[in-house]
């Protein structure tokens, strides 16, 4: 089943409990995907990396606008954000903790070669592919700096 189809499904059980926040953030995803479906190249179907990288772009982008509301005292608005972003993350792979997130940054350093903070780059390219979608890459970036310092 595509995320396409969940979020349909989703939508259904949403207009049916009368949840509006949730359809909301649904229907959003929805006009995502198609926009993204119909995109050059993309002959109207995404890849499940499509998909993946669509979402955590959402998430992000909630994330972000959260923290910048709660900074500027909008605690009502950023807490609209907070709904939307718990709507995505259900549809995100369980993300990883950052105790595990730095055990996995220690075996990649080792698996790359890395020695020095020189190395950052190659080992963010490595990281970059292994915890795409189940780690916040901010996380991964400081553990990796941290590790290499």
């Amino acid at each position: 089943m595509t995320l396409k189809e969940k979020i349909q499904d989703a939508m259904k059980v949403a207009m049916k409990a009368k949840d509006k926040a949730t359809l909301g953030t649904l229907k959003q995803l929805k006009a995502k995907i198609q926009l993204a479906e119909t995109a050059d190249g993309k002959n109207g179907v995404l890849t499940s990396e499509d998909e993946l990288k669509l979402l955590m772009k959402e998430a992000k982008q909630r994330r972000e606008s959260a923290e910048t509301y709660k900074s500027s005292g909008r605690e009502d608005l950023a807490e609209t954000e907070l709904v939307e972003l718990a709507v995505i993350e259900s549809y995100l792979p369980k993300q990883m903790s950052e105790e595990e997130v730095e055990a996995a940054v220690k075996e990649l350093i080792t698996q790359v070669g890395a020695e020095s903070p020189k190395d950052m780059g190659k080992v963010m390219g490595a990281a970059g592919k292994k915890f795409a979608g189940v780690a916040d890459m901010k996380v991964v970036s400081a553990k990796v700096k941290a590790a290499l310092s």
